[in-house]
């Protein structure tokens, strides 16, 4: 399996990735699987809302957990995500993850002229 840390070392052409929560309370990144048998793409799934932010958002900056389980997809500028042990993750646009780590200590978010549409999936 891929580490976070090894495949931010080289962009490629989409970063797909999961944020959790995991047993020790912090939050870890997983790659998703972007192969034409993935469960994520090419299907259709039910939505509860959708929100585009253009705006800075200061409580993103310190360690925060996800409001509820979430697509992010960045659309303009790009975002650094932080997680408790150091482990960070430069998201650009057309990178997409989901942000499932509504428990634990959470992750903190460096934005850089970040637009990002936030698809709501509870």
């Amino acid at each position: 399996m891929i580490t976070a840390q090894e495949w931010g070392s080289e962009r490629s052409a989409m970063k797909f990735f999961r944020l959790y929560s995991g047993t020790d309370g912090q939050s870890h990144f997983e790659p998703l699987d972007t192969s034409e048998g993935s469960e994520f793409l090419n299907a259709t799934r039910p939505a509860t809302g959708l929100l585009i932010r253009t705006a800075f958002a200061p409580h993103i900056v310190n360690f925060h957990r996800a409001p509820r389980q979430r697509w992010v997809i960045t659309l303009a500028g790009s975002v650094d995500i932080g997680l408790g042990d150091g482990t960070s993750m430069s998201f650009h646009p057309g990178d997409i993850f989901l942000a499932e780590d509504t428990t634990g200590q959470g992750h903190t978010a460096t934005p850089h002229d970040w637009i990002r549409a936030y698809i709501n999936l509870d």
